[in-house]
């Protein structure tokens, strides 16, 4: 298809440590191989984004580029050689790649400069996507809700199924009670892990944490975080998701997890941060490992938990505590940075 929009409206990140700038991006004449035209509705904010803003990892050498991993939309137009979605599907976007072809990122242009994006963005009204970045789904799904799947229920699910694989009875601690947390809570549930301990820094947090099946909360601003834990399970945790990046929170989690417990590192803390921990119970069964995605396979994943969905044994609505227009996605971040915000936020785009 050569017939593309000229531009659209898209949210920016320019310059690390600085607000993205919202303003008109201009398309590339045509699709290439594999990539996908798609009008975006919904998209969350994931941690990630905002680590990206903070360049938590180091220099960024592709700004200025788009931004945003989790949304939903409407297919529109597709490249060559794309067989797994189609003009008018309804899809998921998500970042970790699913069926289909893995496209060149494509180049837009802003002010005249090339503007680069990656295999999937969604801070924008349209988006060209990766084939593997797309999931169809029912159109009768709400859109709304879609953009949870792209990242925070599939990696918060994944972790309980894939990363830890938890057995009934287990013990569980989740540090950080955002929109990951609380589907490892959610999911820890679902497989009927007990206790289900979750640590934030904010009350109505871990009150909303409670809602989705913590059997215990700890605010780790006032109480002896470790001391309660173990007050709770005394032999230490089986398992210990640590979603903060915090690199405190990532030592206690060490410190808390039992002889043959395994940590499960979500959040990513600064590269310029150091995490000191006795490797020598790692010789002795106990085991830490960093999660991509919840290992998720989006093509079969997304549908199942839609069928858990459609049966009521998947809450979805309530995570979705507040949305935002593209224009007001700054105060979104600001709010996500306070800790105002108690589930996962929606930015409005195209939404119906």
């Amino acid at each position: 298809m050569n017939n593309l929009p000229q531009k659209m409206l898209a949210a920016i990140l320019v310059e690390q440590n600085k607000p993205l700038e919202i303003d008109e991006v201009y398309f590339p004449s045509k699709l290439s191989v594999g990539q996908v035209l798609v009008q975006i509705y919904y998209s969350g904010i994931c941690g990630s984004q905002i680590g990206e803003i903070d360049g938590v990892k180091g220099h960024d050498p592709y700004l200025p580029h788009l931004l945003g991993h989790e949304g939903s939309g409407k297919v529109l137009a597709t490249g060559e050689g794309v067989k797994h979605v189609k003009k008018d599907n309804h899809v998921v976007l998500h970042w970790m790649p699913g069926l289909g072809i893995q496209a060149d990122p494509p180049v837009y242009s802003w002010k005249s400069k090339r503007l680069n994006a990656g295999a999937v963005t969604t801070f924008n009204e349209y988006a060209i996507v990766s084939e593997n970045r797309l999931t169809v789904i029912p159109k009768e799904f709400d859109l709304e809700l879609a953009p949870l799947f792209g990242c925070a229920v599939t990696t918060g699910l994944g972790i309980v199924n894939n990363n830890a694989n938890i057995k009934i009875g287990e013990s569980v601690v989740v540090f950080g009670a955002g929109g990951v947390g609380l589907n490892v809570i959610q999911g820890a549930a679902m497989v009927s892990a007990n206790p289900i301990i979750a640590i934030d820094i904010y009350d109505h947090k871990l009150e909303f944490a409670r809602q989705f099946g913590a059997t215990h909360t700890i605010n780790a601003n006032t109480d002896d975080t470790i001391n309660q834990i173990f007050s709770i399970v005394p032999g230490g945790v089986d398992y210990v998701i640590e979603n903060t990046g915090n690199i405190n929170n990532i030592e206690s989690s060490y410190h808390v997890t039992s002889s043959t417990g395994k940590v499960v590192l979500v959040g990513v803390p600064r590269k310029d941060k150091n995490i000191n921990i006795y490797t020598l119970p790692l010789h002795f069964g106990k085991k830490i490992e960093g999660s991509k995605g919840g290992n998720t396979l989006p093509h079969q994943d997304i549908l199942r938990y839609i069928r858990l969905f459609n049966d009521g044994k998947l809450e979805l609505k309530s995570l979705l505590t507040d949305s935002f227009s593209l224009m007001d996605i700054n105060v979104a971040i600001k709010k996500m940075r306070m800790g105002q915000i108690k589930g996962r936020c929606l930015i409005r785009i195209n939404h119906e």
